[in-house]
């Protein structure tokens, strides 16, 4: 029984942590802080920002020209991000914990070049929000 539990757990946390893993592993994804984020939206008027999150807390606030797409969903309408594509992403979530899984989608379907927000919004400078 124990060797069991051993097993679950092992894959449980491997599934969790794989998205993580293969952002960092690929060449066409850079993990970027809040501070590094701000200076992107400024310096890049091409620059995509993809909100992973829910709708309700995209509606409690976002960085503005962000485009809502909880992780859940992105693989279901990624052809809605055809229009973005050659474009750089900027893709976060709250804390960086759902936005693994939309970068990986967005890798899928070779859009790139793509920027992850590390530590989600937690890490951004609230003030580019609306």
């Amino acid at each position: 029984m124990n060797n069991l539990l051993t097993v679950v757990l092992i894959v449980v946390i491997g599934y969790m942590l794989l998205p993580k893993i293969i952002i960092k592993l690929n060449k066409n994804v850079k993990n970027v802080s809040g501070k590094e984020a701000a200076s992107l939206i400024r310096d890049n008027k091409n620059l995509v920002i993809l909100d992973a999150r829910s709708k309700s807390e995209y509606k409690s606030g976002h960085i503005n020209g962000s485009h809502l797409m909880p992780a859940n969903e992105i693989a279901s309408r990624i052809t809605e991000l055809e229009k973005f594509r050659g474009k750089p992403f900027l893709v976060h979530c709250a804390s960086g914990g759902r936005s693994p899984k939309a970068v990986n989608v967005l890798l899928k379907n070779k859009f790139g070049p793509i920027y992850h927000m590390n530590h989600g919004l937690s890490d951004f400078n609230v003030s580019l929000t609306k």
